[in-house]
């Protein structure tokens, strides 16, 4: 019995300074190497109680595989739990590429609304948009007033827009006045809007006195509209294209 334990211990001593030498020269492996000795020391005590020196050349064998088969699966654990980590930031990242992509897409929409809703409202303002005038007076009514102030409110906040203004007469009285007449009516027209904020370089005018009349028939009701300023919003490409 004391020969058997004698045995033992020699073969743990011998392995140990094994190991230990090997642990020195191969620093990267140290936590492998360890498991393996915890295993194969176990194993070593273990055979040599049970089946003597043999025995304990076989529990050494046994033992060290037990122990490397310990370590590694704390290192799979390991492993797997790093591996769970970045799978989820992978899903966390693509979750937010995701909502990106949304906001981006409802962003678009409600862009496109917007133009949508302005290119109503210009074509509103656009169609028959005519500031009338009384008999020889280039006075604009409160009625209009209220007009421009709605298409000055529209220019100020689109820089893209201009606004042509074209003067108009009836026919009563001669061409010369009538010429002059209808140029003060836009002139009068273009001070308005300058007077709310409205860039007087974004303001065309033109006049063009009675040559110009709605209706071919004279009459008292024909002459009212005849005696107008006419405003046509356009866009800055519009306008430059117009003058080539």
């Amino acid at each position: 019995m004391k020969k058997q334990l004698i045995s033992a211990l020699i073969i743990s001593s011998v392995t140990f300074s094994q190991a230990s030498f090997a642990g020195q020269e191969e620093q990267d492996t140290t936590r492998t190497h360890n498991e393996e000795l915890i295993g194969l020391s176990s194993g070593i005590v273990l055979g040599a109680v049970v089946a003597g020196p043999v025995g304990a050349i076989i529990g050494a064998f046994t033992g060290t595989m037990i122990g490397k088969s310990v370590g590694d699966e704390s290192e799979l654990k390991q492993n797997t739990a790093q591996l769970a980590m970045q799978q989820q930031e992978i899903d966390n990242l693509a979750a937010e590429k995701q909502l990106l992509a949304t906001n981006q897409q409802q962003t678009k929409q409600q862009l496109l609304a917007l133009q949508q809703a302005q290119s109503t409202r210009l074509a509103e303002l656009t169609l028959g948009l005519n500031v009338q005038f009384k008999t020889g007076s280039s006075e604009i009514q409160p009625h209009f007033q209220a007009q421009l102030d709605e298409v000055a409110y529209l220019l100020n906040q689109s820089p893209a827009l201009r606004l042509d203004l074209t003067g108009y007469a009836d026919r009563r009285g001669d061409s010369t006045y009538n010429q002059a007449l209808s140029e003060q009516r836009a002139a009068e027209v273009r001070s308005y809007l300058v007077d709310r904020g409205v860039e007087v370089s974004r303001l065309d005018t033109s006049a063009f006195g009675a040559s110009s009349p709605l209706n071919q028939e004279q009459s008292f009701e024909n002459d009212f509209f005849d005696r107008r300023v006419t405003l046509r919003l356009v866009t800055e490409e519009t306008a430059v294209a117009a003058t080539h």
